[in-house]
């Protein structure tokens, strides 16, 4: 893929960012310790998480992805967390809580500058370089869209905390595709196979068609509103409260397990 892809997928996750940073210049001191639909983290958490994982893609992005993961773990050890480590999710309550508690102007400025400084390391990248991250080697561009996925997360929870209602965008398009390409490893996880291939029939905000289709003949197929999609994807909304529809023999699985994993 040229640099003429990869900057504009780039620019998506910048534009996110400042989705969320307007969101959060605003934010009155009360705000940052709004709860969130993340057990447990308050707005300052959920802000927190981005300034890491951020901060973990930028090692990534300029190869000192296992240095810093080692640091971790490290960290994890000498604070007696290590039994309790037993997922990427664990990991990263535990690396929240290490941390939380500063005040939220200097949370701002670290999440602000983590933001400027991914975005230069992702453009310094071959969009073909594979890189290392939390669950293997992918290449940048695949490293971009997870940033962007887990950004527009965090950006609706967040929204939700302080009462703000965010319209979808077209920067949904690339977390579908996303969401679409990981079903193999989403199954893999769960110990699970697919019966066949899977393609995703979707509408954008806007009505254009969004459509990932397999190289061969579909078993089980998936339409219905890309937002709704990624908010399945996202472990926010299931799927039943959505105007998704499924029809093959993997229908159930493919929404039950569907995740923006990479």
């Amino acid at each position: 893929m040229s640099s003429d892809v990869f900057a504009p997928m780039v620019d998506d996750l910048w534009a996110q960012h400042t989705e969320l940073e307007i969101l959060l210049v605003d934010c009155e001191p009360d705000d940052w310790h709004a709860p969130t639909r993340c057990d447990g983290w308050d707005v300052a958490d959920v802000v927190l998480h981005l300034a890491q994982t951020n901060e973990l893609a930028i090692a990534s992005a300029t190869g000192r992805f296992a240095e810093v993961a080692d640091d971790f773990a490290v960290t994890f050890v000498a604070n007696g967390d290590a039994e309790a480590v037993r997922s990427i999710d664990d990991a990263a309550a535990v690396r929240v809580a290490h941390e939380r508690g500063g005040p939220d102007t200097l949370l701002l400025a670290r999440w602000e500058r983590s933001g400027d400084e991914l975005r230069a390391a992702l453009l310094a990248c071959d969009p073909h370089a594979r890189v290392q991250w939390v669950a293997g080697e992918l290449s940048a561009l695949t490293l971009a869209t997870t940033r962007l996925a887990e950004t527009w997360i965090h950006t609706g929870d967040v929204a939700e905390a302080v009462g703000v209602e965010l319209p979808p965008s077209d920067r949904l398009r690339p977390i579908a595709r996303l969401a679409w390409r990981t079903l193999p490893y989403a199954f893999e996880r769960a110990d699970r196979s697919l019966s066949g291939p899977v393609a995703f029939l979707l509408t954008g905000p806007n009505g254009d068609p969004w459509s990932f289709r397999p190289a061969d003949d579909a078993a089980t197929v998936i339409r219905g509103p890309g937002a709704d999609l990624c908010a399945v994807a996202a472990r926010r909304v299931a799927p039943d409260t959505t105007a998704l529809v499924g029809e093959g023999p993997d229908a159930d699985a493919v929404l039950e397990l569907v995740r923006t994993y990479a």
